[in-house]
Formats: structure tokens, C-alpha cells, sequence
């Protein structure tokens, strides 16, 4: 294939995605119900993956706080073969049951939290043992895969089965699989926080003031809530409460 036609084809194959995450909504309500009622009653969720699949759940928890606020830790990513794992592939550190539910074990999980399993072919060991750990001890697991009738659904409370078919490049399970994770972790995180009341219609007003484009983008917020017309009025009310809801709260 001409470079073209690579990306035309790739791009074919990716508008598969959606419309197999969309199938699933069914599958995902139930759970996003699940995290929101844990939370409330002072619960956690974990993600818990290997490779491509465990760097997605540490970047969407990573991605937590900052957007809406919360404390760390309240969301929590867990990849097998540790923190080396994010940048660096770990040889068969996915191939131990056993190593998921220790690395869990380090966060005390308890029956109070909701645990995630990641795994695009559905056969991970690391996450399949670690769900099975969990169950037995009634700690409500939920799984997303692509692969139909996988191991990890039967291990799993609620499983999310996304099935995208063969891979642009066969076995790549960081394209179309990657994708389809991706968006279900983005939906699954994103409608537990607005059930949580950390979204105001549809904006961040619990954001993290990390960097100036999020100050701009706090104070035109605020400016709009409030009907202040003064930039700067709004800047120095916006930075003296340290977030938009704060801020609004003191009106």
C-alpha cells in the first residue's frame, strides 16, 4: 500500500470502534451505578492492567484530579511489572495470577472499592487472577475486553466486552482495542464524576488551577456563572477560593 492508502485503511478500520462501544452502553451503565454508590459511601476504583491496557487505566486515573478535582488516590491505575511498565515493556510480568491481587493489596483494597480489570484479548493472567482474588472476597470487579466469551468476563461483576475484530496489523492490540478501552475508561470516569456532582452543566468547575490556560479558562467560566464583567475582578476571586465552584459558592 501507497502511505495514502495505510491511512486510509487504518482509519477505515477505526470508525469500527465506536459503533462496537456503543453496543455496549447497556453493559456500562450499571457499573458506572456501581463505582458512583461505592464512592459515596467513601470507596476507590482501581484499574488494573499490563501493557497498552494498564497504561490506559493509569493515564485516565492520572487524569482524575486534575479535571475534577478530587484527591489522588481516589482513583487509582495499577499496571503489571510496576512503574517501569509505563514507559518501558516488562517481559512476563502479565503472566502471574498471583502478582495482580498483590499489587492490589498494597492500596488495603476492600469491599468498599470497585475494581476494573483491562485486558484486550480477555486472557491476561496478572488481571484475571487479580479479579478472582476480589471476587472472593466480595469486592465488586467490573472488565473491559475485546473479545467475545473472554476469561475475564467470567471473572467479572459487570464485564464490557467491546469486540472491534482483527487488528490493522494483526495482534496490535494498541489500535482498535486501544481505542475501544480508551473511550469506554473516558465514558466510565467522566459519567461517575458528573453523578458526583463534580461537573456543572458541562464544565469543569472543580478543575485544578495547574497552569495558566486553566486560570483563563476558570475565570471566563466564572465570569459566565456569575455575570462578573471584570477579567481581573473575577481572576482574584477565582485564585483566592482556588477553584470555579468555590468561587461561585461565596456569591
Amino acid at each position: 500500500m501507497s502511505v495514502t492508502q495505510l491511512l486510509e485503511n487504518i482509519n477505515a478500520e477505526d470508525q469500527v470502534v465506536p459503533h462496537a462501544v456503543r453496543k455496549n452502553i447497556l453493559w456500562i451503565e450499571p457499573l458506572v451505578q456501581a463505582i458512583t454508590d461505592k464512592m459515596l459511601m467513601g470507596g476507590r476504583l482501581f484499574y488494573i492492567g499490563a501493557g497498552t491496557s494498564g497504561r490506559l487505566g493509569i493515564v485516565d486515573a492520572s487524569e482524575c484530579p486534575p479535571t475534577y478535582g478530587v484527591p489522588y488516590g481516589l482513583v487509582i491505575g495499577i499496571i503489571a511489572g510496576g512503574e517501569k511498565a509505563i514507559t518501558t515493556a516488562v517481559e512476563f510480568a502479565e503472566d502471574s495470577k498471583a502478582q495482580g491481587w498483590s499489587d492490589l493489596q498494597q492500596y488495603e483494597v476492600t469491599d468498599k472499592d470497585v475494581v476494573i480489570g483491562i485486558a484486550a484479548s480477555g486472557t491476561t493472567p496478572y488481571v484475571i487472577g487479580a479479579l478472582e482474588e476480589c471476587r472472593a472476597r466480595g469486592i465488586i470487579t467490573g472488565s473491559i475486553s475485546c473479545n467475545p466469551h473472554s476469561p475475564v468476563s467470567k471473572v467479572a461483576d459487570f464485564p464490557i466486552e467491546v469486540v472491534v475484530g482483527p487488528e490493522f496489523v494483526t495482534g496490535s492490540t494498541r489500535m482498535k482495542s486501544g481505542t475501544a478501552q480508551k473511550l469506554v475508561l473516558n465514558m466510565i470516569s467522566t459519567a461517575v464524576m458528573v453523578q458526583l456532582g463534580r461537573v456543572e452543566d458541562n464544565r469543569m468547575v472543580n478543575m485544578q488551577l495547574s497552569n495558566e490556560k486553566l486560570v483563563d479558562r476558570g475565570v471566563k467560566m466564572l465570569m459566565l456563572k456569575s455575570g462578573i464583567s471584570d477579567y481581573e475582578q473575577a481572576k482574584n476571586l477565582l485564585l483566592q477560593h482556588g477553584s470555579v465552584k468555590k468561587a461561585l459558592s461565596t456569591l
